[in-house]
């Protein structure tokens, strides 16, 4: 299939980015950068203008009220959220409609290209960007295993730019279908609706999708992709002159006929031992993460509900909870967002002195906040009926 984007390459665009795809053997990204940078201004300017304006309007007693950190995880949900059902709908469209992606054997599954998976690489490739530049200017918050992530996935779907294993692009995307049950499940805490049924509900759903979609099929695809790499490096030197005539068509000529285009970029292709190392190396982090993944967010469902199937204690001390997973931080920090997002002022001994916008009441009256007294220099504050003790300046 061809690439099904409406707007062609623009040809300055494509003459400026050519030195570097040369230099890096990226052959087919002037063709698909006009659509990496369409992705990545696209989750730009959602995370920095739309996501603020419309949580604003939507939810402004939450919204409004959240410290930096939590804005910063909001607005970071958002965009995957869009990005995830945006790239999920493409994929499976295109493994849908991509009839030559569909009857590849395994030759043409390393080396062939189709415009419809670069499409998907494309968009993919501009989320990832986007997500290594979030990730290293707040990488205290989102940590080194984020960081792998991004760097991992960057890099195995810039590969499909040479072109090398064109075909599974659409294929490792699917890993998405998780991420919006995910996003959520955190929005549901953020929302006052944690232990509700939609959490519940939807906390059964990421668990079977991200268990079935990136586990299950990721391993799958994993062994298959694995099989193709090492058929590949056995293989040596690829020549499209090599496969039957009528495969070929017309060669590597540019043409509008799809399966001329699947060996316009083949001709005398290796795959090198580094490259082989190099993607099978980035693949294995991303499955170790996934299963790491797996068994943090049934950690932290559990804590949601109570026993039998949860963990949950009546008076539990919070904590501050991570489960990290495609790019974002899920986390409830119980520092800095005591308060349903509310700032937490404190003297310079760390003692609590205010919490922005409300006021103490009296013990007992059910309300927000209740000033309980002063012990070894703290003071213990009740917060919506849970108590959160020892709370240590920030900082």
């Amino acid at each position: 299939m061809l690439d099904p984007f409406p707007l062609s390459p623009p040809e300055s665009l494509a003459k400026l980015i050519k030195p570097f795809a040369d230099y890096t053997s990226l052959q087919t990204l002037p063709l698909h950068f006009h659509e990496v940078a369409f992705a990545f201004a696209l989750y730009h300017i959602t995370n920095r203008y739309i996501s603020p304006a419309l949580s604003s309007r939507f939810f402004p007693r939450i919204y409004n009220n959240f410290n930096k950190r939590t804005k910063l995880n909001w607005d970071v949900h958002v965009v995957s959220l869009l990005q995830s059902s945006l790239i999920n709908c493409l994929a499976l469209w295109v493994m849908w409609k991509d009839k030559e992606r569909a009857e590849m054997d395994w030759q043409e599954k390393v080396w062939g290209y189709t415009g419809a998976s670069g499409l998907i690489q494309g968009f993919a490739g501009g989320y990832f960007m986007w997500d290594l530049m979030i990730t290293l200017q707040h990488l205290n918050i989102f940590g080194l295993g984020m960081l792998a992530h991004a760097v991992s996935a960057l890099f195995v779907f810039s590969l499909g730019f040479r072109p090398f294993l064109n075909f599974y692009s659409s294929t490792f995307i699917l890993y998405e279908l998780s991420s919006p049950f995910l996003n959520i499940h955190w929005f549901c805490d953020k929302l006052n609706l944690t232990g509700t049924k939609i959490q519940l509900y939807n906390g059964i759903a990421l668990l079977l999708t991200f268990f079935s979609c990136r586990l299950v099929w990721g391993s799958y695809q994993s062994v298959l992709v694995f099989t193709d790499i090492f058929r590949a490096v056995r293989y040596g030197t690829f020549n499209p002159v090599d496969i039957e005539a009528p495969k070929l068509k017309g060669s590597v000529v540019p043409s509008n006929d799809p399966m001329d285009e699947m060996w316009r970029f083949a001709g005398d292709q290796t795959v090198p031992m580094w490259l082989a190392f190099c993607y099978l190396a980035s693949n294995l982090t991303l499955n170790g993460l996934n299963w790491f993944w797996f068994g943090k967010m049934i950690e932290t469902l559990r804590k949601r509900f109570e026993p039998p199937f949860g963990t949950k204690k009546p008076e539990q001390e919070p904590e501050k909870e991570h489960v990290l997973v495609e790019g974002i931080d899920v986390e409830t920090d119980m520092e800095e967002d005591a308060v349903s997002g509310e700032d937490v002022d404190m003297d310079a001994d760390g003692v609590v002195v205010k919490v922005s916008g409300m006021e103490p009441a009296v013990e007992g009256s059910g309300e927000t906040v209740v000033e309980k007294g002063e012990h070894g220099g703290m003071k213990t504050v009740e917060v919506a009926k849970t108590e959160i003790k020892r709370i240590r300046r920030k900082g």
